[in-house]
């Protein structure tokens, strides 16, 4: 550049302090340069371009009419202590540091090895970007955060988009989006009739979301979704959160939280001490879950206040159908024992032969355990689960005769076991079952089929 250092000045608020024109295509309308030093008050070390204006001005504005830039910043690292340098810095103590409006990106920042676009203030937002019908703020990063915003009071980053996405994060090796607060919100997106956040990484996390006292990623909606996140290797939206939910999703017409992966878990919710997971709903489904193999899996317990519909069949891997007793004494009877009705509906062990007041066979013997227990409910008495009907272990002893494969079963003499029947009449009344496995002699525990009759 052969030009002339110029000083200038405006006292009008139509006519520019310095206005550059270049009509060759490619050319430069403003240049400046500096080769680095300091300023009074003032943190960078050499301004290129410095431009104050006073009360609603414009300290610097640059337009561009076809395929150029507004604003150009760029900066070479020669030994200086910054980083790296800032290609464009914007400060404002009440306003916004940087604002730009386009009608592709409003403020787009590439960095290699620093932050693409860093907006800092002390009240008000640290990057702001608003956009009809493209991206509000777009940010591509190879090594660091795409989008980087710090905040004290205000959001870190905040985009907003009437038809299109609010905030975009990509991102090859680390977080595409990623937000940190210790007392307001991590990452919040709202949109109308696109994605409130949508994030996509190759190996990283596509949004997370870090809070310690409030929401870790909120995302809000009114006719699409209200968080959407999708991996190809990873995870699609992971929140952590000490306090409060972890990813926590509205949407009016949409669904408040979408999670889509290839190789792994879609949605993933962990937490110390509150729902991992909570759906609610006022008028639809709280959780809805629709797989190639299995709706829902439930690793432990599962408890259920409202109704059960099952419209398919109901499958339990376990043997016998089986319902709560109160026993009688202290202890418990073990697995396999025959009992019989004893004073107020309570059960004991069976004690003499053809007893009508047979019962069951305490459930839990050997290789079978109940299916299905009913009538489990809180109580300081021994309660324990009796074999009503299906497959269960039961004591045998075939003294009183050798018992074979379909003979019918009664209380013997011998407690709480059963024998074979050889007095039909007698029986009558007092069958626990058929054997479905035979004993030639001595006492035994064999699987037989209740059949109380």
């Amino acid at each position: 550049m052969a030009n002339e250092p110029i000083d200038a000045k405006s006292a009008k608020a139509d006519v520019a302090a310095v206005h550059g024109e270049n009509t060759v295509q490619a050319g430069f309308g403003v240049v400046g340069i500096s080769p680095g030093g300091s300023l009074p008050n003032f943190e960078f070390a050499g301004v290129g371009v410095s431009g104050c204006a006073g009360f609603q001005g414009t300290g610097v504005f640059g337009g561009a009419t076809g395929p150029g830039v507004g604003v150009f910043g760029d900066c070479i690292d020669a030994g200086a202590p910054l980083e790296g340098g800032i290609g464009v810095v914007g400060q404002g103590h009440s306003g916004t540091g940087v604002q730009g409006t386009g009608e592709k990106a409003g403020v787009s920042g590439s960095s290699t090895a620093g932050v693409g676009v860093n907006g800092q203030s002390t009240t008000n937002n640290g990057v702001s970007g608003g956009s009809d019908t493209g991206i509000g703020v777009n940010g591509t990063s190879r090594t660091n955060h795409a989008v980087h915003g710090e905040s004290v009071a205000g959001r870190g980053v905040v985009g907003i988009s009437t038809t299109f996405v609010g905030v975009t994060g990509l991102s090859t090796s680390n977080d595409g989006v990623f937000g940190g607060s210790d007392t307001g919100i991590g990452v919040q997106g709202t949109s109308k009739t696109n994605h409130a956040v949508h994030g996509e990484s190759v190996a990283g996390r596509g949004v997370v979301g870090i809070s310690t006292t409030f929401v870790g990623v909120t995302g809000l909606s009114t006719s699409n979704d209200g968080v959407f996140g999708g991996s190809d290797t990873g995870i699609g939206v992971q929140g952590t959160s000490k306090t409060n939910h972890a990813v926590h999703g509205e949407s009016v017409a949409g669904r408040g939280v979408v999670g889509i992966s290839t190789t792994f878990v879609g949605v993933t919710g962990m937490s110390t001490s509150n729902d991992a997971v909570l759906g609610i709903s006022t008028s639809g489904i709280g959780v809805h879950g629709k797989g190639g193999q299995l709706a829902g899996l439930f690793e432990g317990d599962v408890t259920v206040t409202g109704k059960i519909t099952v419209q398919g069949d109901i499958i339990l891997t376990n043997a016998d159908c089986a319902e709560d007793f109160d026993i009688f004494g202290p202890d418990p009877v073990e697995p396999g024992t025959v009992m019989v009705l004893g004073i107020e509906g309570s059960l004991s062990e069976s004690q003499r032969a053809y007893d009508k007041r047979v019962a069951g066979v305490i459930s839990g013997a050997g290789d079978y355990r109940p299916g299905i227990v009913l009538d489990q409910r809180e109580t300081k008495s021994n309660r324990q689960p009796i074999a009503l009907l299906g497959k269960v272990f039961c004591k045998v002893d075939a003294q009183f005769g050798a018992i074979e494969i379909g003979d019918l079963l009664t209380t013997s003499p011998t407690p709480g076991h059963a024998m074979k029947t050889s007095n039909p009449f007698e029986a009558f009344g007092a069958v626990i079952g058929k054997a479905l496995k035979p004993l030639s002699s001595g006492q035994g525990l064999i699987p037989i089929l209740i059949t109380l009759q």
